[in-house]
């Protein structure tokens, strides 16, 4: 126990020294890792908000109700395959933000307020291409701010909830598309259990298997995949 306390407040003293050291090497690191504290503190925000992560989980998810498979397949995999395509799209704009902001910031080429403008330029960008006027211009209005006359004089603070309305819109419209084939399913197959007379029997437990098989034959991983790739990476 003693051990452990001593090497607590080494470590605490050596922050302290980083902090408050006046070497250009110690106020590079600090700055360092401010500003890593800073992304990892409103990671999750960044990644659910800004980036595709919303409609990617909420499509996922409604793929999954509408089959009425309970949780199959289970929520780590639907967040982790979400994951992995939302890196996937937001590849080229974080590239973008890592040669325009990071890596000059951490050369001390650029100061720390530059290296917030270049890096919100890309996501600015990114957001920009699948925000619906009608929801940029509500938070515009909201805020009494004048119409903008180029994509800089948009602040996050609007941009961010506008981009994210509409994400749900999009998401849910293409929910509603899911949904609709499953539905004549289930209304097909109770029609016929009603017209057999075996009201006791649940629809959902007959209509289950039918519904997974044509999924399965229409390939649908793929066909939901490929239509959330091209709303955000079109060919």
């Amino acid at each position: 126990m003693r051990a452990g306390r001593e090497e607590n407040k080494i470590m605490i003293i050596h922050l302290i020294d980083v902090f408050s050291g006046t070497d250009a090497g110690n106020i590079s690191t600090s700055v360092r890792l401010l500003l890593l504290l800073t992304v990892l503190s409103i990671a999750p925000s960044i990644l659910i908000l800004m980036t595709s992560f919303a409609r990617i989980i909420i499509v996922l998810s409604f793929v999954r109700t509408s089959l009425a498979t309970q949780q199959m397949p289970p929520n780590q995999v639907l967040i982790g395959l979400a994951l992995f395509m939302t890196f996937f799209i937001m590849a080229p704009t974080f590239q973008e933000v890592n040669e325009q902001a990071l890596q000059p910031l951490f050369n001390e080429e650029i100061t720390l307020e530059e290296a917030y403008d270049s890096a919100s330029m890309p996501m600015k960008e990114f957001m920009a291409q699948h925000t619906r006027e009608k929801d940029l211009a509500l938070f515009m209005n909201y805020a009494e701010m004048e119409r903008p006359d180029t994509l800089e004089e948009v602040p996050l603070t609007t941009l961010v909830p506008a981009f994210a309305i509409s994400e749900l819109k999009t998401a849910f419209q293409m929910g509603f598309m899911i949904f609709v084939p499953f539905l004549v399913i289930d209304m097909a197959v109770a029609s016929v259990l009603m017209s057999m007379g075996m009201m006791m029997l649940p629809p959902v437990m007959i209509s289950l298997p039918f519904k997974i098989l044509l999924f399965v034959l229409v390939d649908g991983w793929y066909l939901i995949t490929r239509s959330l790739l091209d709303g955000f990476l079109p060919l």
